[in-house]
């Protein structure tokens, strides 16, 4: 087992003091607490805070309030609010129910704020100024000037673990848990494991909030703002502990932390440590990660928010066109001029359906049908730019092969057309059937809008007549009704001549293509 040491600078520093006589508190001329009894906190780069015995206390505290904060080596804070004079002064008073080691003697005191009081009346005592040092070393330093070269949160989760050997902090194991926006994950939890080369990643889905090792975990504690978690392991494990603790200590581990990791938007993510130094963390190293605890809060922020950005618009836009907008293409007017395949999918008898079914089985059903047209499309090299009511809209840039857009696009159609069918036929879903319109042409491709709410999308008489094409289709009941520029992909296409269009000048010639369901599917 390595052990690890800090190095010899000035570090974190906390100690609790008696203070000699009666010491007494005041708001105005209220008495608020009065003791022979109390003690001094003196702690790195914080006021001295005095600490009452609670039976000293001479006003009544209200139960215990929703705030909570959490310090690594005082243990998890609840507030009080209290009533002075008719006032009401809320989380004004603060106690360390179940203090940890370091902080033991001034658990069942309680602690004031300095808004609370007036006047502060210390007797024969006199405070002394904190011994501020000057906190650095290999983790500060790379903080401040080389964290930000790594450009993937698994790069800086490993860089971060290295430092903090590096200063001497003996951790064994290291993980971040931060919340996503995500249609389909919950987050990321990035874990760091010494002696193991890679940074494993685990993407808990949604389910996690009711899967039982998560609701017994200091993960959930933290994350729902019930504090931080603070366990020695070289000790007798109390029996309300969490699991996690013996398997953990039976990899060697002596002492565990998990501290809240706050992001900006108000969401605590968590950042657990685990020790394997035989005396556990010190003092001064874990009050050093506390202080860092909001700078690495920003640098994990920062990578949330890049990948949240891109999966929203991914969700949003599509990923074509989310890479587009994320490559800066945001101004109104942005964007090119691209030849496409252009497939126009529209959930037929949707009206009677709302009607028949109701809107929850309605919504179930429309769902279904979004994702069944979504994932052929994009299995075929397409991209869905929108819903539209209870359409798809979706796109097949061409590129450098025309052909191969023109194939593809008229693969979907085809492959749609056949898995609808293939639910309707098997029972899964009896509701879902659909009119598809495919044309091909010059459309534009990119921003059109207000200069305050664009929507990334396609102009042209492609997507127009697509869209008429598949309305025509219901007339005729045929299923998809392609143009003639789009090369009929099947033996039997059945050509419908030349087609007058709502709102399109020419007469269109169009084919509509059969599939090997519509015997079925028209039986």
């Amino acid at each position: 087992m390595n052990v690890h040491t800090t190095p010899k600078v000035k570090g974190y520093g906390i100690s609790v003091e008696p203070l000699k006589g009666r010491v007494a508190i005041y708001r105005d001329e209220i008495l608020l607490a009065e003791s022979t009894n109390a003690k001094v906190m003196y702690e790195t780069r914080l006021p001295p805070a005095i600490y009452i015995p609670r039976k000293d206390v001479c006003i009544d505290l209200s139960d215990e309030t929703e705030l909570q904060t959490f310090c690594p080596f005082k243990g998890t804070a609840t507030y009080h609010d209290v009533s002075v004079g008719g006032t009401q002064i809320a989380n004004s008073v603060w106690a360390y129910e179940e203090a940890l080691p370091e902080s033991v003697a001034i658990q069942g005191h309680i602690g004031f704020m300095s808004g609370v009081y007036t006047r502060l009346d210390l007797g024969e005592n006199t405070l002394r100024d904190p011994e501020d040092g000057n906190i650095s070393g290999p983790l500060i330093d790379w903080l401040m000037r080389g964290a930000s070269n790594n450009d993937t949160p698994e790069a800086f989760t490993k860089a971060l673990a290295e430092k903090m050997l590096e200063h001497g902090i003996a951790i064994q194991r290291l993980s971040i848990l931060a919340w996503s926006l995500h249609p389909l994950i919950a987050g990321k939890h990035y874990i760091w494991e010494k002696g193991v080369a890679e940074i494993s990643t685990n993407v808990p889905t949604y389910e996690i909030h009711d899967h039982p090792a998560y609701l017994n975990s200091p993960l959930r504690h933290v994350s729902n703002g019930l504090g931080g978690v603070r366990q020695r392991l070289n000790d007798e494990i109390p029996q309300n502990s969490f699991p996690i603790m013996e398997d953990l200590r039976a990899k060697g581990a002596t002492d565990y932390v998990a501290m809240p990791l706050p992001f900006s938007d108000g969401r605590t993510n968590v950042l657990t440590l685990t020790c394997d130094h035989p005396d556990g963390f010190t003092t001064e190293n874990l009050g050093l990660v506390f202080e860092c605890s909001s700078v690495i809060a920003r640098f994990y922020e920062v990578f949330m928010q890049r990948e949240n950005a891109q999966v929203l618009l991914e969700t949003y836009v599509g990923k074509r066109s989310g890479a587009r907008v994320l490559g800066g293409e945001i101004r109104r007017g942005d964007g090119d001029e691209i030849d496409a395949a252009i497939m126009f999918c529209d959930l037929r008898n949707s009206t009677s359906l709302e009607e028949q079914l109701g809107r929850t089985a309605y919504i179930s059903v429309l769902n279904d049908f979004f994702e069944t047209v979504s994932g052929i499309v994009h299995e075929n090299g397409g991209e869905v730019l929108k819903f539209i009511g209870d359409a798809v809209l979706a796109v097949f840039p061409a590129g450098e092969d025309s052909i191969a857009a023109r194939e593809n696009a008229q693969r979907s159609a085809t492959e749609i057309v056949e898995k609808l069918g293939e639910l309707r036929s098997s029972g899964s879903d009896i509701h879902c059937d659909c009119s598809i319109g495919v044309a091909y042409g010059r459309v534009t491709y990119g921003n059109v809008g207000s200069r305050e709410r664009l929507d990334f999308t396609v102009i042209g008489q492609a997507a127009n007549i697509a869209a008429r094409l598949g309305e025509y289709g219901k007339t005729v009941s045929h299923r998809i009704v392609v143009s003639a520029d789009i090369l009929p992909a099947c033996a039997n296409a059945i050509p419908l001549g030349d087609v007058k269009l709502h709102n399109v000048s020419q007469p269109v010639t169009s084919f509509a293509l059969r599939t090997s369901a519509d015997a079925v599917l028209d039986a």
